[in-house]
């Protein structure tokens, strides 16, 4: 059968990895984190305004389909 042999890396320590990974990530700025976070919200409440509405409509809907 193929034997195949895989080199393994050379064991690190997880905290220096976990490090070095951290140091990748580009933080954003207050400000666009601020706006990010208000189109969030904004968008959650909007969101979340239409599915009431939506739920008591069909509650409606359903209650007079009942009683027919």
């Amino acid at each position: 059968m193929g034997e195949t042999k895989t080199e393994k890396a050379p064991k690190t320590s997880w905290f220096t990895g976990l490090k070095a990974e951290f140091d990748k990530i580009i933080w954003p700025d207050k400000k666009s984190l601020s706006k990010q976070t208000a189109a969030v919200v904004a968008v959650s409440i909007v969101l979340g305004f239409i599915i009431a509405v939506l739920d008591v409509f069909i509650k409606y809907g359903v209650d007079a389909l009942v009683k027919l």
